[in-house]
């Protein structure tokens, strides 16, 4: 298949999905039933994975639509842009978009671009760093095998390498609890000359949805309206029935706007709907008028890991705990029902762009692909998060009505912003269209523009940002301790694997009795 066919086939998948998103938002009037939002829907079918959403402009995300994730599940390939795949063929464009003796001309050492970046923002260097060529091309389209197993960077045993066996430390700040000191951070930070994608979130309203027994409505689907535009701020309720709603991130001026919640319930829709006045300080309420079912907790957690040279340590530990960590997610209160997914990622000219495994609840078959995983590649310090995080946002087959959704992103270095679309800060809008909840990890390595965005991801879908700590916090081969060299106040520390099961147990904790 040519270049261009290839274009025109995506131009006239974007234009069929514009078209299918088209939504109508008529205000209601006084004493009239609101109108349920309409949304486009996945296919029913398990395993699919395209996508339906462009960014907020395009409309709304479709909804969750998984009913289970009792698969086995193969790893599937997301190719980078075509263009990528004519630099590794080594083709030259006529209008000379792609010249293949630059490309091979280029620096590809990540350890002088990670040790320029992390000196500028005063962040010592990871020990673990790939050099070298580029790894061997693959199809665009790899076939669903395993995880292509690369050369370990470092090994236990070898110098500046920590025991295998040694816990790890970790951090936790929740910038929505400590908001002033969050959006004070923002201004230190932007007056650095970070490169991120900024979105204005100093304006938020707290929503709370309950049912008629009083009771907190989880995934309720929430839409914002106002009149001088067309487009709504999507969102769903976490597991405690709440959400943040921020109107001027979502390009929403108008001084009244209009809230409308709808909860799948026994009989039929329950609706509800509320004014929000720009500027008030009580919390927005919105009740439904019949009660919501409760059911046994369902858990969704998505890993999102950088699976580039510089990752190894944390990938090897990743694979040490899973097993653990599951068990200990399984027996919280409730014996919540869990499905795990797994995305990685590394960049441009690797031996893979994006590559998944989707929901499972076959943990056997979830560690098997994982133990494939290596850490290699990168070249350059920004990696494919922007493609990654749109992959696990969209593609995945999150479950549908009442299960709580969590993305951990585990990673070292900001997204690339100079490859286009997709963008992080649509698809964090996406995140909480569709109820997910992002927990970014930060590695050590993680520069003050990468700090940024991992906190924007969390404080917008209402998730909360996590760090390693060292007992030096400039020298991870430290060891575990309390430092870190992030601009975070008030932080709690413990091993990670305990801080990943405590944060999961405090959400699922929220859900109604």
């Amino acid at each position: 298949m040519t270049f261009t066919t290839l274009r025109r086939i995506s131009l006239w998948l974007a234009l069929l999905g514009a078209a299918g998103c088209t939504i109508a938002h008529d205000w209601p009037t006084p004493g009239s039933r609101v109108p349920p939002p309409q949304l486009p829907q996945m296919p029913d079918r398990v395993g699919w994975r395209g996508t339906l959403w462009a960014g907020p402009a395009s409309g709304p995300p479709a909804a969750p639509r998984a009913r289970d994730c009792q698969r086995s599940t193969q790893p599937f390939d997301v190719p980078g842009p075509e263009l990528q795949s004519m630099r590794r063929r080594g083709d030259a464009m006529a209008d000379g978009m792609v010249d293949a003796r630059a490309l091979a001309a280029a620096p590809r050492s990540r350890a002088e671009s990670r040790s320029a970046d992390a000196s500028d923002a005063g962040v010592a260097s990871k020990g673990a760093v790939a050099t070298g060529a580029a790894e061997s091309a693959v199809p665009m389209f790899a076939p669903p095998s395993a995880f292509a197993p690369a050369p370990q960077v470092m090994q236990p045993g070898q110098p500046g390498a920590r025991p295998a066996d040694e816990p790890v430390s970790a951090g936790v700040t929740d910038d929505n609890a400590d908001f002033g000191a969050y959006l004070t951070y923002r201004s230190r930070a932007r007056q650095a000359g970070i490169n991120v994608r900024d979105r204005d979130i100093t304006e938020r309203y707290r929503l709370s949805v309950h049912d008629a027994a009083g009771r907190p409505v989880p995934d309720a689907l929430v839409s914002v309206h106002a009149g001088s535009t067309p487009r709504p701020l999507w969102a769903r309720t976490d597991a405690g029935g709440e959400v943040w709603l921020h109107p001027r991130a979502a390009g929403i001026n108008d001084a009244v706007l209009e809230v409308r919640v709808s909860k799948p319930g026994v009989g039929g829709e329950l609706q509800g709907s509320a004014r929000l006045r720009r500027g008030q300080r009580d919390a927005l309420q919105v009740r439904l008028d019949a009660n919501v079912p409760v059911d046994r907790a369902r858990l969704d957690i998505a890993f999102l890991v950088d699976a580039t040279g510089s990752m190894g340590d944390e990938i090897d530990k990743l694979k040490r705990s899973m097993q653990s960590v599951a068990a200990q997610i399984a027996r919280l209160p409730g014996q919540p029902d869990v499905c795990f997914a797994l995305v990685a990622y590394r960049d441009r000219g690797d031996e893979f762009f994006v590559r998944a495994l989707d929901f499972t609840n076959d943990l056997d078959s979830l560690q098997r692909q994982l133990n494939a995983l290596r850490a290699a590649g990168g070249g350059d310090y920004p990696e494919a998060l922007n493609e990654a995080l749109h992959t696990a946002v969209h593609r995945l087959s999150w479950r549908d009505d009442g299960a709580t959704r969590l993305l951990l992103l585990v990673a070292d270095a900001p997204p690339h912003l100079d490859y286009g679309a997709p963008w992080y800060d649509d698809d964090m809008q996406g995140a909480l269209a569709r109820g997910i909840k992002l927990f970014t990890l930060a590695a050590s390595g993680l520069d003050k523009s990468g700090e940024y965005i991992y906190r924007q991801l969390a404080q917008y879908t209402g998730g909360r940002f996590v760090f390693l700590t060292y007992d030096k916090a400039r020298e991870p081969s430290s060891g575990p301790g309390r430092e870190t060299v992030h601009d975070v106040g008030n932080y709690s520390v413990e091993t990670l694997d305990r801080l990943v099961v405590r944060l999961v147990r405090e959400e699922l904790a929220r859900r109604p009795a």
